[in-house]
């Protein structure tokens, strides 16, 4: 089992990588755009920010069933994501969680 979740994120590593030289780059529905709009509020920080109109906008169109897969995955916390900010960050943008992604 803990050999197929390193795969799995070896894989998702390597699809970031890729994509992420493509100017169409998009996560679980966010482009690159929403991602760095919402990136303020998601990070390791004294002060978090509140969401902005933008961030809020990419989150609504955002596949928030995907993004919740990662809330326990180590890879948000190498990106600098705080798991738990960004698992606060639909209700703030009046956005509700999937059932079973709770915080």
């Amino acid at each position: 089992m803990e050999m197929g979740r390193k795969m799995m994120v070896v894989v998702v590593m390597v699809l970031v990588m890729v994509l992420e030289g493509s100017k169409a780059f998009e996560f679980c529905n966010m482009t690159k755009a929403g991602m760095l709009a919402c990136e303020p509020c998601v990070t390791h920080q004294p002060q978090p920010a509140k969401p902005t109109p933008e961030c809020c906008q990419a989150l609504s169109c955002a596949d928030l069933a995907c993004l919740c897969s990662y809330k326990d995955s180590f890879v948000l916390s190498k990106l600098g994501v705080d798991s738990r900010l960004a698992m606060e960050l639909p209700p703030k943008c009046n956005l509700t969680l999937p059932k079973g992604c709770c915080k």
